[in-house]
C-alpha cells in the first residue's frame, strides 16, 4: 500500500507531496492544475515510459519518490533484496524512486540501491494497477486475466488447478528424463557392447592378481635353466666337493674349514681371542655345509622345460594384451581386475536404464492422461466461472451508464497443455448492440475502458491480488445517478484494497475516505501545483466548487454537504 508519494519538477508540479491512506482517496482540482501529472508520476514510479518533455521548464530533472508498505516475506521484498536493496528499519517499508533528466536520462532506485527501470515494472505487477487512457492495464494482459479468473472461480477451481500443476510438473520431469534416456539409447547400447566384450575376454582369461609378476619370475628361471644348473653345481662342488674324489685332486671349502678348525681346537683353551675365532670358524663350517646342501637341491630341481616355458610365454602375452587394452589405471593385472569391477557396475547401470526407460514410458503415459483429464476439468470450470463473471460485470456496466455493453469471457483451447492448463483466456467487450466482441483495449474508448475496469475490479472483489488501484477518468462522460453508482462501487472496492481516483465529479469524490486537491498558484509567469489534504469543511468547499463552480456558494455548499451525508449513509462511514 502506498503511504506517500513526492513529485518534483514534473509538468506543472513544482513540488507536491501526496499523503495517502488505506481505503478510497479522491484526487480533485481545477482543470490544468496537474491532476494528470499525479497519475503520470505514479506511472513513472512504477516503470512507465520516461518523457523528457514532461520535465518542468527550468528544472534539471523530474523526480518521483514513493514510500509504501509491503510484506517483508513477500515476492516484492525478495526481488528488491536480490537486486541489492533493502526495506527500511521497520522491515516493511520500501522506498522507490525514479528520475528523468531534461536530456532524457532515466534512473531508478529501490530500497536505497540503483536498479534497472525494468525492476520497477516487475514490482508493479504485485503493487499497483493503474487504469487510465495512457496506461497499460494489468488486467489487459491475458496472463493476469487467467490468474484473476482462476481466483474468481473459487475453491473448487483452485483445488483442480493445484492438482493440475503437480501433475503437469511431474509429467514434464518424466518426459524430459525419458527423452534424455531415449536419445542416448544408441550410445548406451554401444557402450554396453564394448563392456560385455571386455568382461568376456577377462572372464575367459581368469587373470589373478600378482600372476604377471610370478610368471615373469618363472619365465626368467626356465629361460636360463642350463646356466643356473651349471652355476649351482659348480658352487656346490667348490663348497663341498665330490665325495668320490681323492685328496690328491684337491680339497673343497668344507674340508679346508675342517682343517682350520682342528688346528685351532688344539690350542683354543690357552687364549680367549683364539677361542672366539675358533667358535666363529665352527659356525662358518656349519653355514657353508648348509649352503652346499641347498645348492645341491637347487641343482637337482633346475631342469630345462621347453613346453612349460612356451606355455608361460603364451600366458604372459595374453596378460600383456589385457593390460594394454584395459589397464588404463596401471600396468599390471591388478589394473585389469579394477577395470573389470568398474565395467560390471557400469553395465548393471546401463541395464537398469533400459528398465528405467520402460518404467518411465509407462509413467509418462499415465501422467499424460492425468494432465489431459485435469486440463479438461479446468476448461469446464473456467467456462462456468467466465459465464458468471461476464454476467456480473455486464450488470455492473448497466449501473455505470453503459447499459448496452456486454462483456464475455472467451475460453479457447490451446494446441497442447501448458503450465496453467490447456486454455487461453481473453475478456472481450461489445460496447453497444451490434458491435463485435473485441479485446478490452479495442472494444472500449478511454473513458469507457476505465469504467469497464472498475466494474471488473469490483466483481473480482479481491481476486486480483494487487493492493493498490489507481483510476483516471473513470467517470468520463457520465453524471447524475451513474456518477453516484461509480462512487459507491469505488467505495466497495476500497474495502479490499487501496483505491486512488482522479475525478472531476463531486458525486464520486463524496464517497472518498480521504480527499486530496491539486491546487495551482500563478506568480504571473510560472504556474506551479501542490497537493492539499482536505478536512470536512475543505471538502464541502471543494465539492461546492465542483458542483456550482463557486466554492463559497451557499447553495453549492448545501448540496455538497448533502452529497457527503448520502455517501456516508450508503457506505456506513462517518461524515
Amino acid at each position: 500500500m502506498l503511504e506517500e508519494v513526492r513529485i518534483t519538477g514534473l509538468g506543472v508540479i513544482d513540488d507536491a507531496v501526496l499523503e495517502l491512506s488505506p481505503g478510497f482517496t479522491a484526487l480533485t482540482g481545477e482543470t490544468g492544475a496537474g491532476k494528470t501529472m499525479v497519475v503520470t508520476g505514479l506511472g513513472l514510479l512504477f516503470g512507465g515510459r520516461a518523457d523528457p518533455a514532461r520535465v518542468r521548464p527550468g528544472a534539471q530533472r523530474a523526480v518521483v519518490e514513493g514510500r509504501l508498505r509491503t510484506d517483508p516475506d513477500g515476492r516484492v521484498a525478495r526481488q528488491v533484496e536480490e537486486a541489492g536493496g533493502e526495506l527500511d528499519d521497520d522491515g516493511a517499508t520500501l522506498v522507490l524512486s525514479r528520475s528523468v533528466s531534461s536530456e532524457g536520462r532515466s534512473r531508478a532506485h529501490a530500497g536505497g540501491r540503483s536498479v534497472p527501470v525494468s525492476l520497477l515494472t516487475y514490482l508493479s505487477d504485485d503493487l499497483v494497477a493503474v487504469h487510465g487512457q495512457a496506461d497499460q492495464q494489468q488486467l489487459l494482459r491475458p496472463g493476469r486475466q487467467r490468474e484473476a479468473l482462476d481466483r474468481y472461480g473459487g475453491p473448487e477451481l483452485a483445488v483442480v488447478l493445484s492438482d493440475y500443476h503437480r501433475a503437469y510438473t511431474r509429467h514434464q520431469q518424466v518426459s524430459n528424463e525419458l527423452a534424455e534416456l531415449t536419445a542416448a539409447a544408441r550410445e548406451r547400447s554401444a557402450e554396453a557392447e564394448v563392456l560385455r566384450f571386455g568382461l568376456a575376454e577377462i572372464e575367459q582369461a581368469e587373470p589373478a592378481e600378482g600372476e604377471d609378476a610370478a610368471l615373469f619370475a618363472e619365465e626368467e628361471r626356465l629361460a636360463n635353466a642350463d646356466a643356473l644348473h651349471a652355476a649351482a653345481t659348480t658352487a656346490h662342488e667348490a663348497l663341498l666337493g665330490d665325495p668320490t674324489a681323492t685328496a690328491v685332486e684337491g680339497a673343497d671349502a668344507v674340508t679346508l674349514l675342517g682343517h682350520a678348525r682342528q688346528a685351532l681346537d688344539a690350542v683354543r683353551q690357552h687364549d680367549q681371542v683364539l677361542e672366539g675365532l675358533a667358535a666363529r670358524l665352527s659356525e662358518a663350517a656349519y653355514l657353508v655345509s648348509d649352503v652346499a646342501a641347498e645348492l645341491a637341491s637347487y641343482a637337482d630341481s633346475t631342469d630345462a622345460d621347453p613346453a612349460r616355458l612356451a606355455a608361460i610365454q603364451e600366458r604372459r602375452a595374453l596378460l600383456t594384451r589385457l593390460i594394454n587394452a584395459y589397464g588404463s589405471s596401471g600396468n599390471d593385472v591388478a589394473a585389469v581386475l579394477d577395470w573389470s569391477k568398474r565395467a560390471s557396475a557400469r553395465l548393471a547401470e546401463l541395464d537398469s536404464d533400459d528398465d528405467r526407460i520402460a518404467g518411465l514410458a509407462a509413467e509418462e503415459a499415465q501422467l499424460a492422461a492425468r494432465v489431459a483429464e485435469l486440463a479438461g476439468q479446468l476448461t469446464e470450470l473456467r467456462r462456468a466461472a467466465g459465464e458468471k463473471f461476464a454476467a456480473d460485470v455486464t450488470a455492473e456496466l448497466t449501473a455505470l451508464a453503459m447499459p448496452h455493453a456486454r462483456l464475455t469471457v472467451v475460453v479457447s483451447e490451446l494446441g497442447e497443455p501448458g503450465p496453467h492448463g490447456a486454455d487461453d483466456i481473453e475478456i472481450r467487450l461489445a460496447a453497444h448492440p451490434g458491435a463485435p466482441a473485441l479485446p478490452l483495449h479495442k472494444g472500449a474508448s478511454g473513458g469507457e475502458l476505465s469504467r469497464v475496469m472498475l466494474a471488473i475490479e469490483v466483481v473480482f472483489a479481491g481476486a486480483d491480488p494487487v493492493p493498490t488501484f489507481v483510476f483516471d477518468e473513470v467517470d468520463a462522460g457520465v453524471g447524475g445517478k451513474a456518477a453516484v453508482e461509480i462512487g459507491r462501487r469505488l467505495a466497495r472496492l476500497a474495502r479490499l484494497a487501496q483505491v486512488i481516483v482522479v475525478t472531476h465529479l463531486p458525486q464520486v469524490a463524496a464517497f472518498a475516505d480521504n480527499h486530496l486537491v491539486v491546487a495551482k498558484s500563478d506568480d504571473g509567469s510560472v504556474t506551479s501545483s501542490g497537493v492539499i489534504r482536505l478536512d470536512h469543511a475543505g471538502r464541502v468547499r471543494e465539492l461546492s466548487r465542483m458542483l456550482a463552480g463557486l466554492e463559497d456558494s451557499e447553495f453549492g455548499q448545501a448540496h455538497a454537504a448533502e452529497l457527503l451525508a448520502l455517501a456516508a449513509e450508503q457506505t456506513g462511514a462517518p461524515e
